[in-house]
């Protein structure tokens, strides 16, 4: 996706690793959203740490310019500055954009991967710049690289020899006084170690190196020192100078005398030698370490005293790539390294998925979401455990815990990280399990403070089951699903427990009938499909697992529940159209039998859900037409499980979400909600009310949002079951908002920003490709939407490849890792010859192709079905 002019006004592409924070590449090819203190920073800037470029021949300066393009943003300022440097002063001066820069400029954006194309009349030559950070499914540990990756390509135009010095510069983020930067050299890599003389072991330590492996460089450990702008000035006079930098060292700690409180900024350039119309590259890597870290957000555990918070934000524990890279020094070192080796699986692993053939919508859907992983919403714990959040603030986490009735929408991680995923899991039954069978839906750090007292969301709970089920298929892991068993039949087998005072399944029908916590923050009440069908979802999964195990009574148990819930799903919840909720809303009643339990609205239902002036219960979803009413089937169909809802009544329901909850112009829609839509925009909201159904006086929270995770989740369900044509509609809608000039494409926001919930777009790439997995069996298999030719990325626990469909038949790729088969899964009439790589392979045809024995294929290998 190319954006050039205004286009690129809201970009900040994220570069980092899983859990290490990142640094936002605007989209002019600055930087902003310096996010490396294990905590978010939005809407900051670069603080003159940047890029620039100078051009001479042999005797002078032709050019010399920042490595930027125009900037669209900031004109009058900015708020949450520093006194005479915030809104009214113009951009903040850090951001460069006061230095020649280049007119001409385009920002091509394919996650993880950015090229940026820079030209300029008076510039003697071409540049692009190219920005990652390594991104290897499979691969967690490579992927959690603490750093920003650039190799910079410069083409001489002319007719003559030039010399191009390429000078990244970088500010002490860490400290503003006592910085300690030096300069050094290791196996030919040259860096700066931009240090200060704090305690390593204190929280808010940090230390950032910029490094480049070119042989011919020159540095500034430190700009300038002075006041007013002498630092910017006195630098640009000395690179835009003839000749190498020249150093500059201080031996005492800075001081701020001024208002504008900066921090010192070192320099270190990379020259190069170009013939007329070579091209010659240059690399790169700023990287960062931020060792340790503590609990310092809303912490959601009800009741806690100060100094029962004061614990738990004193205890601190050590960001996972620190124990990988003991500096940013080891990190840099080690990047530039296996800088070519890292660029090329990351860039294997690009090229296979956006070659994939899906419609440009949701190639685009599904790729840029996956930049949530690389942002704060992400951690990753001292012993590698996967932990995030639901979002992220200004500069706090939003809603901590790795959500369970969230991140149960989000299937790109599970795919592409599914170690990390069979972590959370492990956390979540060890760490968030209550006394009574209940999960506490938010994890609580630090690691063994115990489960929160919340009470639990169906939808986390059986959402959670579910994953469990998905982790299991896409890795094999017996050894894994045993550790934590014992705690998945306490979860399931919570709904119909005597200790269950939200009294979801008493009776055991298969149906939730009490009080329902979810992921909308309240609570249903009464029989509904969304979270039963999430409910019987869950519990079919888990008799499936069960039989993996051997616990056949558990098996058969389960399955009990779920085939009397299944009938009276489809039969009492299904009003000819759509799914619904069963409730009176008159009756009082219903609320008054429940007055237990931990919630940030109280025990007592009646006071949080009876409104005395309608007479009527608040916060139901009732006869309304909800997004997720067949969630459940959502999960159960990418899963692979089976039919939990009726197949032609999913048809009916999801033609109805389309017909009446996609809006398809906002100026002329009511939202008291949070506003993710407006003016001419399209989205589809959470409920709504068909002509002759009544609308509560007080509906479901949220019901008139446009929360884009929902909407990718209707929206690949809807293309799944033939309403392939208003599927796309939907998912055109939210990328349509995040166009670059108007929201950045690389931050879908719901709950603050980078959201997880969005990643519920990999069910795109799912539904297209119709992937088949079960790697406990050796069972892989695909099913596209679409007959005929194309190409599909997959990936499983074990590598991660390409399935291509051609006229000579389908060839199954493994491009990283190892994939080990013995079931093949496709619909294909006929097989006359199955080969490893060009070796041709014994088999039977069943219902499926099964060979003589399984075979691994590594990397490189392809399996050919013809």
């Amino acid at each position: 996706m190319e954006y050039s002019g205004i286009k690129t006004r809201e970009i900040s592409f994220p570069l980092g690793g899983i859990g290490t924070g990142c640094i936002g590449l605007a989209g002019n090819g600055g930087f902003r959203d310096i996010e490396i203190k294990s905590r978010p920073n939005k809407n900051t800037t670069g603080e003159f740490t940047h890029f620039a470029i100078k051009a001479e021949d042999e005797k002078e300066v032709l050019d010399c310019r920042v490595l930027q393009g125009d900037m669209y943003r900031d004109y009058v300022g900015c708020t949450g500055r520093p006194i005479y440097t915030g809104y009214g002063f113009g951009p903040d001066r850090g951001t460069m954009a006061g230095f020649p820069h280049f007119e001409h400029m385009a920002f091509h954006g394919e996650y993880p991967i950015a090229r940026l194309e820079f030209a300029h009349d008076k510039f003697p030559g071409a540049v692009q710049m190219t920005a990652f950070n390594p991104l290897i499914p499979t691969n967690e540990d490579d992927s959690s690289i603490p750093g920003a990756f650039f190799e910079m390509e410069i083409t001489n135009t002319t007719q003559k020899k030039l010399y191009y010095t390429v000078a990244l510069s970088c500010s002490n983020f860490y400290c503003r006084t006592n910085t300690s930067h030096h300069y050094g050299q290791e196996d030919g890599k040259h860096y700066i170690f931009l240090g200060n003389t704090g305690q390593r072991d204190a929280v808010g330590y940090g230390d950032l190196t910029i490094a480049t492996d070119s042989p011919d460089v020159s540095f500034q450990e430190y700009w300038f020192r002075g006041r007013w702008f002498d630092n910017s000035a006195v630098f640009w006079n000395e690179f835009s100078s003839y000749g190498a930098l020249k150093n500059r060292r201080y031996e005492t700690d800075r001081t701020n005398p001024d208002s504008d409180n900066i921090s010192d900024t070192a320099t270190l350039a990379a020259r190069v030698a170009v013939e007329p119309g070579e091209t010659k590259s240059v690399r790169f890597l700023l990287s960062w370490s931020n060792p340790y870290m503590n609990n310092f957000w809303d912490i959601t555990h009800l009741g806690l005293s100060k100094e029962e918070l004061e614990e738990r934000r004193s205890k601190k524990w050590k960001n996972y790539y620190a124990t990988l890279f003991e500096t940013s020094k080891e990190s840099a070192l080690y990047g530039l390294g296996k800088f070519s080796e890292l660029l090329m699986y990351t860039r294997r692993y690009q090229e296979a998925i956006f070659r994939s053939s899906l419609p440009q919508e949701a190639l685009e859907a599904v790729t840029a979401n996956i930049s949530i992983l690389k942002s704060p919403t992400c951690l990753r714990l001292e012993d590698g455990s996967f932990y995030a959040f639901e979002g992220v603030h200004e500069n706090l986490g939003s809603c901590e815990g790795t959500c369970t009735h969230v991140w149960s929408y989000v299937y790109a991680p599970a795919f592409l990280f599914p170690k990390l995923e069979r972590s959370a899991r492990k956390l979540e039954y060890t760490y968030s399990m209550q006394d009574d069978g209940g999960m506490g839906f938010r994890l609580q750090l630090p690691i063994g403070i115990g489960p929160t007292n919340h009470r639990p969301a169906v939808d986390g709970q059986y959402g959670t089951v579910l994953r469990v089920y998905r982790e299991f298929l896409l890795s094999g892991d017996v050894e894994w699903l045993k550790g934590i068993w014992p705690e998945v039949k306490r979860s399931v087998e919570f709904a119909w427990s005597t200790e269950n005072s939200d009294c979801w399944d008493r009776d055991k029908d298969g149906i939730m009938e009490g009080r329902q916590h979810h992921t909308l923050d309240m609570e249903l009440f009464g029989p509904n499909s969304w979270l039963s069908g999430m409910y019987l979802g869950g519990v079919l999964a888990a008799a499936k697992l069960a039989k993996v195990l051997g616990d056949t009574s558990a098996e058969q148990e389960y399955l009990e529940v779920f085939e009397k819930g299944k009938k009276q799903l489809n039969t009492t919840l299904f009003n000819g159209e759509y799914f619904y909720q069963n409730v009176d809303l008159k009756d009082k009643e219903i609320l008054e039998n429940f007055n237990n339990g931990q919630s940030m609205h109280g025990a007592s239902s009646v006071a949080s859900y009876w409104n005395e002036e309608a007479q009527e219960m608040k916060y139901q979803i009732a006869e309304g037409c909800a997004i997720d009413q067949v969630l459940g089937q959502w999960h159960a169909d990418l899963l692979n499980l089976g039919e939990i809802f009726d197949k032609e009544k999913v048809s009916s329901a999801l033609r109805c979400i389309y017909e009446n909850n996609f809006v398809r112009n906002m100026r002329e829609h009511v939202n008291p909600c949070r506003v993710y839509g407006m003016n001419g925009e399209q989205g589809t909201i959470i409920c709504a009310y068909p002509e002759g159904k009544k609308k509560p006086w007080i509906s479901v929270p949220y019901a008139e949002e446009t929360m884009h995770g929902f909407e990718y989740q209707a929206a690949s369900h809807m293309i799944l079951h033939g309403l392939e044509q208003e599927g796309l509609q939907c998912v055109r809608a939210v990328r349509d908002r995040y166009d670059g000039e108007k929201r950045n494409p690389w931050n879908e926001m719901e709950c603050g920003s980078n959201y997880a919930r969005s990643m519920a777009s990999y069910a795109l790439l799912l539904v297209y490709s119709g992937f088949v997995f079960d790697l406990y069996h050796y069972r892989i298999g695909f099913h596209p939407l679409h007959e005929g030719e194309g190409r599909y990325f997959w990936s499983a626990d074990s590598g991660f490849g390409e399935v291509v469909f051609s006229k000579e038949g389908i060839e199954l790729k493994v491009l990283y890792g190892t994939l080990a088969v013995q079931y093949l899964d496709f619909d294909l009439k006929e097989v006359r010859e199955v080969a490893k790589n060009g070796e041709k392979l014994g088999f039977t045809v069943e219902n499926e192709i099964v060979l003589e024995k399984a075979e691994e294929l590594k990397e490189g290998d392809s399996l050919v079905i013809c």
